[in-house]
């Protein structure tokens, strides 16, 4: 169970990180270009900058990087193996999933910052989920079990709250949540 747990935290880590560094490297011209959709409301917002995604991706891929090393130096085969691709995906996805929260955030008149319980949290896990199965699948479904599913869905609210705490008071986020 404890492996799980570690597995887990192990085959997202290239998920966790770029959320935040993309908020702390953010800033610069908007993903959406200060676009409106069509309902008069902007697409993304302000939030998604070219300069917080392509440095949150880096991070991620860096660290998923670093954890392809790991792995091969150390020979740790209870945790799952990353490639390289699925570390881009994971990276990418997980941004790719924030971008399209917001977009529906926009969408339903939410501004930027605020809390929409449970996709918040979990829009990250959806995307790089969603970006793997279309491009690796065979890869997640073999290192995806069950209980690692299950410990992905108990720690990533928790990894989260913790993150955004953390950045707001680094003075990064302007809400705690």
């Amino acid at each position: 169970m404890f492996s799980a747990l570690i597995a887990a935290f192990w085959i997202m880590m290239p998920a966790y990180v770029p959320n935040p560094v993309a908020a702390a490297c953010g800033g610069g011209a908007p993903v959406d270009f200060g676009k409106n959709w069509r309902d008069g409301r902007r697409v993304l917002g302000d939030g998604k900058t070219f300069r917080g995604f392509f440095a949150g991706v880096a991070a991620g891929i860096a660290v998923g990087l670093l954890q392809i090393w790991v792995q091969s130096a150390l020979g740790f085969a209870f945790l799952p193996e990353h490639t390289v691709v699925s570390v881009v995906l994971f990276s990418a996805g997980a941004l790719l999933g924030d971008m399209a929260k917001s977009f529906f955030k926009r969408r339903l008149g939410m501004g930027r910052g605020e809390e929409w319980r449970i996709f918040d949290q979990y829009d990250l896990v959806i995307g790089a989920f969603a970006l793997a199965a279309v491009f690796q699948f065979g890869w997640l479904v073999e290192n995806l079990t069950l209980l690692i599913l299950l410990w992905i869905i108990i720690i990533t609210p928790l990894l989260h709250r913790a993150a955004n705490i953390i950045g707001y008071f680094a003075g990064v986020k302007d809400v705690p949540w």
